[in-house]
């Protein structure tokens, strides 16, 4: 029987392969019968070390149960403590993270609580100013001669002027003869008071200034201790492994969505997309081409941009009742409501926050707004020199996080792509490559994929532009059956879908 087939019952010798193997060579680690021995001594080419197989056996158990003693003694005494010392650590390390967070925060509001009480004070003080110039100009007009005389004259004025009216109209000589002239006293006016009133100068609000005037923050140092050496952490730079983008551009499918205008499309998964046209109605298909479901809005008007979240969940701009709704399921619920504002474009990150393109009622203001839930974390509207990063006016703007944590916008009023990092520090703006004229190039949609590369069409030329995260113009997608290609999502296999305007 083939012994590559059946149960090994004894060890047998390696040089006959028939006879049962009671030695061992620890140098060649070859087994060996009795008559073997002597022909395996033969090989003068190297040292031989024959020793019976019970003693291989019970000098390997015992240096086994060595090694297991050692393991053991190392696990128990040394390598298990470390662990639960650093279990320990890294919950004490939690707990007074959220304690300094709130002492920070506590000094914050302190800081600011005190900044209050001294413009009251400054406000109260100058309410005092405005109380006495009231109270001296009050003084200046009611000093002027006698109040009471002017009134009194003003009186008899009025009462020789109607007496003189009479007696214009009677026939009495009498009466007109008695009259007195009392024009020259009344011509003696009193003297008119000038006065010059007060006015605020306004100053214009120095940010810079009001921000010395808290402090500053230290910055935060992470660093990973290791064997006695610390290693400090890096800043946030992904490396992809090297994979080349296609020559050309592979078409997998096609899908009718039945709009007249096809304004956005989201991945939910490899194989299902959520879809929003020029209606209240947003539909979910699979790659045949089928409806799986679909959502009417809340306000019974156009979404502005739709996400999908990384629990799965829909969430829809809603710039007309200035909310964003979260659909679960079949439940839709209001998730943010900023009035003033408006919101645009949406993205889920990879940490489960929202941001938000945020733009004002008036069109004068554009900001991205990064919310955890419903509470707003951070706001990024202008860049180191206080110039606003996103342009004003009722345009379209579109983002999307790159695997760097970049945030990566289409500015429509700017024709331009503005990606700031995760601090919300600008990195660059992307007008096209530099042999294209500005004018030229129209970005609409945008997406990332899993290299870290940023994907914009351009509705003027018909195409997509391919960057890398440091902007670095790689290649065009375009002549593939493209008419007018809009908004973009890629998944998980970085496939990448096109909303084709025309639906």
């Amino acid at each position: 029987m083939d012994p590559r087939y059946c149960a090994q019952d004894v060890v047998r010798c390696a040089l006959c392969r028939d006879a049962v193997a009671p030695m061992y060579c620890n140098v060649c680690h070859t087994h060996l019968c009795g008559h073997c021995v002597e022909k395996h001594f033969s090989d003068k080419s190297k040292f031989h070390n024959v020793v019976p197989l019970e003693q291989l056996l019970s000098t390997d158990f015992e240096n086994k149960m060595d090694v297991l003693r050692r393991d053991l003694n190392e696990l128990e005494k040394t390598i298990f403590p470390k662990y639960q010392e650093s279990a320990v650590i890294i919950k004490t390390q939690k707990t007074n993270q959220r304690k300094h967070s709130q002492k920070l925060t506590a000094e914050l509001y302190k800081e600011g609580e005190a900044l209050h009480k001294e413009i009251n004070t400054i406000i109260q003080k100058k309410l005092s100013e405005i109380e006495e110039m009231d109270k001296q100009h009050t003084a200046a007009i009611e000093k002027q001669e006698d109040v009471n005389l002017i009134y009194k004259a003003h009186n008899e004025i009025k009462q020789v002027i109607g007496d003189i009216k009479i007696l214009l109209n009677t026939s009495d000589v009498g009466l007109v003869s008695k009259y007195r002239s009392r024009i020259a006293e009344f011509r003696k006016l009193p003297p008119k008071l000038k006065i010059s009133l007060p006015n605020i100068l306004h100053q214009k609000i120095d940010r810079e200034e009001l921000l010395k005037q808290f402090g500053s923050l230290s910055p935060l140092s992470i660093e990973t201790e290791e064997q006695g050496y610390t290693v400090p952490s890096p800043k946030v730079k992904f490396n992809p492994p090297d994979r080349p983008l296609l020559d050309v551009p592979r078409l997998i499918t096609e899908l009718d969505t039945g709009y007249d205008v096809l304004y956005n499309i989201s991945c939910l998964s490899d194989e299902e997309i959520w879809t929003r046209g020029n209606n209240n109605i947003m539909k979910l298909y699979n790659l045949n081409g089928e409806v799986l479901t679909s959502i009417q809005t809340i306000s019974g008007l156009w979404p502005d941009d739709t996400a999908v979240t990384r629990s799965g969940d829909l969430v829809y701009s809603d710039s007309w009742d200035s909310s964003v709704y979260l659909v679960s399921g079949t439940q839709i619920r209001t998730l943010i409501t900023q009035w003033g504002w408006r919101p645009r474009g949406l993205c889920s990150t990879s940490c489960e926050d929202l941001l938000v393109i945020m733009e004002s009622d008036d069109g004068e203001e554009s900001k991205v707004v990064r919310y955890s839930g419903s509470t707003e974390k951070q706001t990024i509207q202008w860049d180191d020199q206080d110039k606003p990063l996103y342009s004003s006016g009722y345009g379209y703007k579109y983002l999307s996080e790159n695997r760097n944590l970049d945030i990566c916008v289409v500015d429509g009023n700017a024709r331009e792509v503005v990606v700031v990092s995760a601090a919300g520090k600008l990195r660059f703006r992307y007008t096209g490559p530099p042999s294209t004229p500005r004018e030229s190039f129209n970005p609409y949609g945008i997406t990332t994929d899993s290299q870290a590369n940023i994907l914009t069409s351009d509705t003027d030329s018909q195409r997509i532009h391919i960057i890398d995260q440091d902007g670095h113009f790689l290649l065009f997608i375009h002549n593939r059956g493209l008419q007018d290609p809009h908004c973009l999502c890629v998944d998980s296999r970085d496939n990448l879908f096109v909303a084709d305007f025309a639906g």
